[in-house]
């Protein structure tokens, strides 16, 4: 329809990234087959290919890498790379855009509409290789963040430690005076 715009398409929240979006020669990646289309990944990436049977959150293997990439060396496969997988995560299903076709011959009573809606399933590239996304670890060693706004405050540990340093005053005291009362008796 003219004047309608295209969006990214986004699914709960997160966009799916284009697939003409350039990724930098030194990084990790992949040329994968799915769906007899070929996408280039990296870990990460989000991506939309032809509908898949897989729930969704479970994890899914394609195993045909065309090429891999990891920076330093190129591996080309005679059709695909052997023993090399690509881990990848179902984020959900859902359809694409309405296509529609039309086709017109004036004078001649043709007319042909035509039209339907894609089943897209989208993925998240989790490892490329075994080589997965360093998030994970950061994710790991990070702290819970910090509450926004004011809360109240932690109770201080000083008194704590007051109470400690009376006790130990006080049980450094009693030897003392049970020696001191020995002296005297003796």
């Amino acid at each position: 329809m003219p004047g309608r715009r295209h969006l990214p398409i986004s699914w709960g929240g997160a966009l799916v990234q284009s697939l003409a979006v350039p990724k930098p020669v030194s990084s990790l990646s992949a040329v994968i087959v799915s769906g007899g289309k070929q996408y280039r990944v990296a870990p990460g990436d989000r991506i939309l290919v032809d509908r898949i049977a897989a729930d969704p959150g479970s994890s899914v293997k394609l195993g045909r890498v065309l090429l891999f990439s990891d920076g330093k060396d190129v591996k080309i496969g005679n059709p695909a790379v052997d023993g090399l997988d690509v881990d990848a995560k179902v984020i959900a299903h859902r359809r694409g855009p309405r296509i529609e076709t039309l086709r017109y011959k004036s004078k001649k009573r043709v007319r042909v509409h035509r039209g339907g809606r894609a089943d897209l399933t989208a993925l998240e590239i989790i490892a490329v290789g075994g080589v997965g996304v360093e998030k994970e670890e950061k994710e790991e060693t990070e702290e819970a963040p910090k509450p926004k706004g004011r809360s109240k405050a932690a109770p201080r540990k000083k008194v704590e430690a007051k109470a400690e340093a009376k006790a130990e005053v006080a049980e450094a005291e009693a030897p003392k005076k049970s020696t001191r009362a020995k002296k005297e008796t003796k």
